[in-house]
Parts: C-alpha cells; structure tokens; sequence
C-alpha cells in the first residue's frame, strides 16, 4: 500500500484529520460544486487550509485572524455542512462562529493575513502558502468574496466566546506571541 501524498502545506499536525474523509470530501465537493472547473486537489488544498483557520482561532481565541479569500471559499464549504461544523467545534473546544459583513476589497489588510498565518503556525500547522495571499494575488478565483467581523459595523478580536473574524483590516493583534496575537 502506498502512502497518500500530503498536500502542499500539509506537514503539520494533519489538519485533514479533524474530519473523517467522508465528511472531508462532502466539504470538498461542496467547494467544487460552488467553484465550476476548480480542480479537485485544489478544492482539498482550500478545505484544509480552512482547517487549520478553524483549530487556530479555537487556539487563539483573542487574536485577531483572518482567512485569505481562497480560505474563506473552504470556511463556508464547512459551515455549509453545519452537523459536521458542530462536530468539529466540539472537537476543537467550542464553537467558531462566523459574522458576514457586506464586501469590500478596499478593507483587505495584509498584515491580518501576516498574523493569521504566523498564528497558524504557532498552532503547529504549516500553511499552504499559495492560498494565503491578498485577493489581487490569489492562485485561484473562488466565489467568496466577503469579509467578515465579529463585531457589527467595525473589526474586532475574536471573542473570548469564539467569535472568528473574517477581518481584512482592524490594525494589530491582541498581545504575546512576537505581535502575532
């Protein structure tokens, strides 16, 4: 039997296995579905990178993160299967939510992405590169295109209660960790 190979980015903990595969491929094919022509390896790529967005805002749950908008087409896949969301939630610790705000490309904050991604791997993933960058650089087009706060009319920390912001702005994080939180 010959062992599957991990995907870029993949050499972690194995984020892939938050979910049984299974409720990986529903996800998968759920970006697929929203994506017409994504390749499937890419849509695996996205899925797990929203993986490890997830575990590391249960981590860190007072940092300020933000998903690249590549990630955020795998955050919604998850949410979408909201039995499975729940599941892996409860498996992290508690519940990451999510709050939509309108879109708005002037908002993208690359530091935010800096962070998250730094935090991601403090967490003790590594990220797949290709997929966090800023929307005018994505390695592919997805149909998310919204950013998201947990806090109405402005961007915010991550609740203590596990609110996951979609923030592409709000300035710096909230302490420890070399400026990355």
């Amino acid at each position: 039997m010959t062992t599957p190979e991990r995907p870029p980015g993949d050499t972690g903990p194995g984020a892939r296995n938050l979910l049984n595969p299974a409720q990986f491929d529903g996800t998968v094919f759920t970006v697929l579905d929203n994506n017409p022509g994504m390749a499937t390896d890419t849509a695996e790529r996205i899925v797990t990178e929203a993986l490890k967005f997830v575990a590391t805002a249960r981590t860190f749950p007072t940092a300020r993160v933000t998903p690249s908008n590549v990630v955020d087409e795998g955050w919604h896949a998850l949410i979408l299967h909201t039995h499975v969301y729940a599941e892996l939630c409860e498996k992290l610790g508690g519940f990451v939510h999510h709050y939509p705000e309108r879109p708005d490309p002037e908002r993208h904050d690359e530091a935010a992405l800096v962070r998250t991604v730094a935090l991601i791997e403090e967490a003790g993933y590594t990220p797949d590169h290709e997929l966090w960058t800023g929307p005018t650089r994505a390695l592919v087009s997805v149909a998310a295109n919204c950013s998201h706060t947990p806090v109405p009319g402005g961007c915010g920390p991550i609740n203590p209660g596990g609110c996951a912001s979609h923030c592409n702005g709000g300035g710096g994080g909230g302490g420890g960790g070399g400026g990355a939180r």
